[in-house]
């Protein structure tokens, strides 16, 4: 058999996490990370390099002979990184794992992804889209709807650009900040939408433009404080599987959501050979579709890849092959909880280099490296969320007591953590 060197695209803790699942495949050579980090590292050989300098990834493909590209963060996709390998005699038949530019733009473009969801029946909430001028019929709008008010900005805004709030005038002040730049150019439009009363879940999907398979669905926690209360962040924690996502919901999920979504891409000339994650509401047992997002979640991925048990790189193979529709995807029946471990002071300002002891105490547990660098020698603090870490038991509770025991071993000065991840869906 011909072994696979893959490369992944990003640095962090998603980018973990498919590295190590990646690494577990006897289909692969070698395998890279651009740039990676230190937890990558222990995978794979880093590279540094930007994930959106797309001559670099050329260089190191052709230097390094990569048959296989995975695509982690959103923003070289939305960028158009799957065209320029399309584009290029000599990148075109490497395998690659993420959407065109078109396909990109379901994330890229809050307000293409709600049009797009009106267009294919796929359920969402009621929803207007407005720039700059357009103020007084944002407010007129906002009358019409029940508070609280949930504003987005239509472009990349890392996963801080939404906002929900419960007063009129508070709304109105939040979408002039936003015109005026609060999330830079990704605010000069903003969806604004109904709110969607229920509870979150995400559905993960793999698709090669025709077939797809499903991931191990998710719920992650988003807001800063204990008690989903204060800030929304890139992530705080996930759990899996979501004792509410039951047989029936994920039916619906897949006849209402999934299929019409697959069919409307082929529609627009999308190509798409990679993920489809769908933030979902479970609104009174029925799914409505919060967001699109064209990638594995963070920090989802750190808790759906350590239950899949078939060879995840076989199945991205027969993707980047066309040949979902002969392949079965195997999930372990335990749960996965995952605790993400932030600067103090995040979503907003916080300080970093600070040494993190305690990462080779943890035994009953993974973790998965987000925002480290080394420094001297030493692993130390290098962004917002620093470590995901992520444990497998029986039971969300039993999983909870072991969780929590590893995570106290990791310290760093002005460590931060949710310690109810899980206790919603006990």
């Amino acid at each position: 058999m011909t072994k696979i060197n893959v490369l992944v695209l990003g640095s962090g803790g998603r980018e973990h996490a498919l590295s190590w699942k990646i690494a577990q495949s006897d289909k692969l050579g070698k395998l890279y990370c651009l740039p990676g980090n230190p937890g990558t590292a222990e995978v794979a050989e880093n590279i540094a390099g930007s994930a959106t300098d797309f001559a670099k990834v050329k260089e190191v493909v052709l230097e390094k002979g990569i048959n296989m590209v995975v695509v982690g963060p959103e923003e070289p996709l939305v960028k158009g990184i799957c065209d320029y390998f399309a584009a290029d005699k000599e990148l075109k038949d490497v395998m690659f794992i993420g959407p065109d530019k078109l396909g990109a733009t379901l994330e890229g473009s809050k307000d293409f992804a709600k049009e797009f969801m009106v267009k294919n029946g796929v359920p969402t909430a009621r929803y207007e889209s407005f720039g700059k001028g357009d103020e007084e019929r944002a407010r007129e709008f906002m009358k019409g709807l029940t508070p609280p008010y949930v504003l987005k900005a239509d472009g990349l805004a890392a996963g801080k650009g939404v906002l929900i709030i419960d007063d009129l005038d508070e709304a109105m002040a939040e979408l002039e900040q936003m015109f005026s730049g609060k999330f830079g150019d990704a605010g000069n439009t903003v969806v604004i939408e109904q709110f969607l009363k229920g509870i979150e879940a995400s559905c993960f999907v793999l698709t090669d433009s025709k077939d797809y398979l499903l991931l191990p669905e998710a719920k992650d926690y988003k807001r800063i404080g204990e008690g989903d209360k204060g800030l929304n962040t890139g992530g705080m924690g996930a759990v899996s599987p979501v004792p509410f996502y039951t047989e029936e919901f994920k039916s619906k999920v897949e006849e209402r959501i999934v299929k019409p979504t697959i069919k409307g891409l082929a529609e627009i000339g999308a190509k798409y050979c990679g993920f489809i994650f769908i933030g979902l509401m479970n609104c009174g047992g029925d799914p409505y579709v919060i967001e699109y997002n064209v990638r594995m979640g963070d920090p989802e991925t750190e808790a759906v890849m350590t239950r899949i048990d078939s060879d995840f790189l076989g199945h991205l193979v027969a993707a980047a092959k066309g040949e979902l529709a002969s392949e079965k995807m195997v999930y372990s029946p335990k749960t996965a909880l995952t605790c993400v471990q932030v600067s103090g002071g995040y979503p907003e300002g916080y300080a970093k280099g600070y040494e993190i002891c305690g990462l080779d105490d943890v035994k009953e547990a993974i973790v998965f490296h987000a925002g480290t660098s080394v420094k001297d020698g030493k692993v130390v603090t290098s962004g917002g969320r620093v470590l995901a870490i992520t444990a497998l038991g029986e039971t969300i509770p039993a999983t909870r007591e072991k969780l929590f025991t590893e995570v106290a071993k990791v310290t760093y000065t002005d460590k931060y953590f949710r310690s109810d991840i899980g206790l919603d869906v006990m």
